[in-house]
């Protein structure tokens, strides 16, 4: 009786094939120390450009500050405290086109010291210096918080006051006026009194800076000869060394 041949065994053979193979991954190449050395460099390098860039900021910062500062004193008289001719004008044309913008009404009033000279003369810069400080005081007491002074060159002032009719605007012309009218002060045991003549231009829909600044300045002139010739100056008499202020 011939032997049986013992079957294939197809079925461990194809369950061998079903068995789902394992990929395994391949470990990251180990980088050579140069490579190693190269990141940690680059890392250092990365936290140096950060600390320079945050310097850079601060120093940037401390610039524009000092820039804004010089800026602020380039509009601003040092002996006074007030804007100077530059920047009471640059204040006198952002006020007109505000007025042009919505309507508003303003006035500029131009001041002058009277018989400064004379101080000067007689008793020194010093005393001069003085008598600008105290004006200066009585015309920031006079006027608002929103109104801006100026000087505009040697015994001359600006005043942009906002919101006054022409007759109210010439009103506080006078009161200034009168307010500086009262000042007095002892130079060298003498009693000196001040004195201000003031010119006024309303600030309207068709207002102009240069124009207004000419405006206000002739009718300044206009009162000064005015007080002139109504006595309200007094020349204080020469001496021929100056005193000192006390």
């Amino acid at each position: 009786m011939p032997m049986k041949k013992k079957p294939r065994g197809p079925a461990r053979g194809a369950a061998k094939r079903r068995q789902p193979r394992v990929v395994r991954k391949a470990a990251p190449p180990r980088l050579p120390s140069a490579d190693r050395a190269s990141g940690t460099t680059k890392r250092i390098t990365d936290a140096t450009s950060k600390a320079a860039i945050r310097r850079l900021k601060r120093e940037l910062a401390h610039a524009r500050k000092q820039i804004e500062e010089l800026q602020a004193s380039a509009d601003t008289d040092f002996l006074l405290g007030v804007f100077n001719r530059r920047g009471f004008e640059r204040e006198l044309d952002r006020a007109i086109a505000f007025i042009q913008r919505y309507h508003a009404r303003g006035a500029l009033i131009v001041l002058d010291v009277d018989r400064l000279k004379p101080v000067n003369d007689v008793f020194g810069h010093a005393a001069g210096d003085q008598v600008l400080k105290a004006i200066v005081a009585t015309l920031a007491h006079q006027v608002r918080a929103s109104d801006v002074i100026g000087r505009l060159g040697g015994d001359e002032f600006g005043l942009l006051l906002w919101n006054l009719s022409e007759t109210d605007a010439r009103a506080k012309a006078a009161s200034l006026e009168q307010a500086i009218d009262q000042l007095s002060f002892v130079f060298g045991g003498r009693t000196v009194s001040a004195g201000a003549s003031t010119g006024v231009a309303i600030l309207g829909a068709h207002a102009e800076a240069g124009k207004a600044l000419e405006e206000a300045d002739r009718a300044m002139y206009a009162r000064k000869a005015q007080r002139r010739h109504e006595g309200g100056t007094t020349v204080v008499a020469a001496r021929t060394r100056p005193v000192k202020a006390r």
